[in-house]
């Protein structure tokens, strides 16, 4: 370190100090408070807000954070000092030892391309600055202690200097060749003693996060990059969280291996850790665009279900028709709402959808669509998809044991779309049942024993066995267990039956397709809803609505649910508990799609209208048909008055049997 920078840096620790006291005294106030003195204590710090009040010392951390994010821990610890000698005499304050004060760049100039590149773009050019990267956690290990520092003395003029380890180096710490005094008269000594007692030691963990695969093109490998957390950062993360980290980005050696050479794996050293998992910065919904919903529904009071449908044309316009698949999209996406009863269980929101169909019946592209239309998903395909790949993975990386989330983790907080789920191993597919039900992961692998979150919806698709026989279960057409089949809320078969009408308007419309493009960017919503419109509306209505259930709808449900148990039909899988559940959930995302905050007798039925289309012989409306030639009508809403009329005489007959058993009161 030269002259220059010597008189320098006092200057500049006081400047920090001063800052400190300035804009963050409540936070050091709460940390002088706290009782236990051995603790890590972060102060957090908007860099925005840093370069507004003192430029110069901001430009500084930005250009050299190595010693300077050292720097303003030390001008934390003499911070809190100040505020420490300050405080009354009846407050009882605690001197601490350690604390960090941690920098959140958002909303920074540093959110730039060159400061907050893809961890595919990450160069030697980034090290040395302060640098941001954003990713989801795909692996963490367990907290260690290592040597941070450790103080020596020079046996010849008794100068006492720190030390800290190189991660270059594997933590190693080398000693200086002379004596780093700065004095006059040089001392030159090369003999150093550690003096006892001075090691500091540090939590560390070490994570890996991996860039988002939606931000990537097709065929392009989604990168890798190790983060290591100190201190009060450490365990603030999980498998499967987004994350933005803040850090310096340097490298260490990699392992030594016989005849291979030995190269620098770069690392990014956290400073600061945002987790994005609640935030959804992807989906941005200006007041505007709320206006114009809000306006939607004004011009469709009087009709509202053909409101409904001018949402439901823009799901994968590119496929002619299919109402029924449609519809069973947006309600899985919506999805309802979440419950917990009195001892603490929780009944799933989420929704679950399973298409089951022949070869060219557009299952796929209403994954890929289904995907673009979450704003966190994963898509896989179930022959290219083991348990581990699914669920959690144990890994050994230097001697221990890691667990790397799978497809499921991933998309913890959003869409899993799994292809050829037929294609999948009847143990591979046992292994997600909990993970459906109840939104989580119990794993006991080489000695890792914990439990992961998966608040995820799954999607998938399948092709039946052979010839689809009607007169047989799903569980035989499909090879499916009833377990698996239950815990899905729809399940629709497209049969691609010959319907020689059906091929000439759907040949028509693959035709003229390419003449209707040109006006595909009109965005009047009374037409088809282009896609980042329908994005916005989706996550709208999930997050501004909890329909809660009418009393009008509550009994069709019941009445329903009571009809199919006695019934019994072919279909025993989906008579269970968790078809009322699955009914529920229906209705409830119904009602959120209709712009809702209860739930009607309309949305009941719709509900009833798409468990029954999960069944090729409907056990109630005779009108349900095959849902691969479900089309939409011209009058949606007279449409609906007749299937209404026929739900409600069939379930009559549940409420004679209520009232002739004395039951109508329960």
């Amino acid at each position: 370190m030269d002259s220059h920078k010597e008189e320098e840096v006092p200057v500049r620790l006081h400047s920090a100090v001063e800052y400190l006291l300035r804009c963050h005294s409540d936070q050091l106030r709460s940390i002088v408070l706290s009782p236990d003195p051995k603790l890590h204590y972060a102060v957090f710090v908007d860099y925005a807000e840093l370069l507004d009040a003192d430029p110069p010392l901001a430009r500084l951390v930005f250009a050299n954070p190595t010693d300077y994010l050292r720097f303003f821990d030390e001008a934390a610890i003499m911070a809190h000092k100040r505020v420490l000698k300050d405080m009354v005499s009846h407050e009882k304050g605690v001197e601490k030892k350690f604390i960090h004060v941690r920098f959140n760049v958002c909303g920074s100039p540093l959110e730039c391309p060159e400061t907050f590149p893809s961890i595919g773009r990450v160069r030697v050019k980034h090290r040395g600055i302060l640098l941001t990267l954003k990713g989801t956690v795909i692996r963490s290990g367990a907290v260690k202690m290592y040597e941070g520092q450790r103080t020596y003395q020079c046996k010849k003029c008794k100068h006492m200097f720190p030390l800290y380890p190189e991660l270059e180096t594997r933590n190693s710490i080398t000693l200086p060749s002379i004596c780093p005094s700065e004095r006059s008269n040089p001392c030159e000594g090369t003999k150093f003693q550690c003096i006892e007692s001075t090691t500091v030691c540090h939590d560390y963990q070490e994570i890996k996060i991996q860039e988002s695969t939606q931000v990537l093109g097709v065929g392009v490998i989604p990168r890798l990059i190790l983060v290591i957390l100190q201190d009060d950062l450490v365990d603030t993360v999980k498998a499967g969280d987004d994350v933005i980290i803040t850090g310096i980005l340097t490298a260490k050696w990699s392992p030594d291996l016989k005849d291979v050479r030995c190269d620098l794996d770069p690392i990014l050293i956290a400073n600061h850790v945002r987790r994005t998992n609640e935030l959804k910065l992807d989906i941005d919904i200006p007041d505007d665009v709320t206006l114009k919903f809000k306006q939607f529904w004004s011009d469709f009071r009087d009709t509202p279900l053909k409101g409904r449908n001018a949402i439901l044309r823009g799901i994968c316009p590119q496929v002619f028709g299919l109402f029924t698949v449609k519809l069973a999209v947006a309600l899985t996406l919506i999805g309802g709402v979440q419950h917990v009863d009195a001892s603490g269980t929780k009944i799933r929101g989420e929704s679950h959808l399973l298409l089951v169909g022949d070869p060219g019946t557009g299952k796929s592209q209403f994954l890929k669509f289904a995907a673009k239309l979450s704003n966190r998903s994963v898509i896989t395909t179930g022959l290219g998809s083991t348990s581990a790949g699914l669920t959690v993975t144990a890994v050994k990386d230097g001697g221990e044991w890691m667990l790397e989330a799978g497809a499921l983790v991933l998309a913890d907080g959003g869409l899993c779309c799994i292809d050829e789920f037929d294609s999948m191993r009847e143990h591979d597919r046992a292994t997600i049942h909990e993970a459906m039900e109840q939104q989580t992961i119990s794993v006991a692998k080489a000695g890792l024993v914990t439990t992961l979150g998966t608040r995820t919806i799954v999607f998938g698709a399948t092709n039946p066995k052979g010839h689809y026989d009607p007169d047989q279960p799903l569980s035989v057409n499909t090879t499916l267990s009833g377990p698996l089949l239950s815990r899905f809320d729809i399940v629709l078969v497209l049969l691609d039956t010959k319907n020689p009408e059906w091929d000439a308007v759907v040949s028509s419309h693959i035709l003229a397709e390419g003449e209707s493009k040109s006006c595909k960017k009109d965005e009047d919503l009374a037409n088809i809803w282009p896609l980042p419109i329908l994005r916005r509306y989706i996550h709208y209505v999930k997050e501004h609505f909890k329909p809660v259930l009418t009393k009008e709808a509550e009994k069709v449900i019941s009445s329903y649910y009571q009809l199919q148990r006695r019934s019994a039909t072919h279909n025993a899988a989906r008579t269970t508990v968790r078809m009322l559940e699955s009914l529920i959930r229906l209705a409830q995302a119904h009602a959120r799609l209709m712009f809702r905050n209860e739930v009607t007798r309309l949305d009941a039925i719709t509900a009833i209208l798409c468990i029954e289309s999960s069944m090729t012989i409907s056990g109630i409306v005779d009108c349900i048909g095959n849902a691969l030639h479900s089309n939409f009508t011209e009058n949606p809403d007279q449409e609906y008055a007749k299937q209404e009329k026929l739900i409600l005489e069939k379930l009559s007959s549940v409420n004679e049997f209520r009232e002739s058993n004395g039951l109508e009161g329960l």
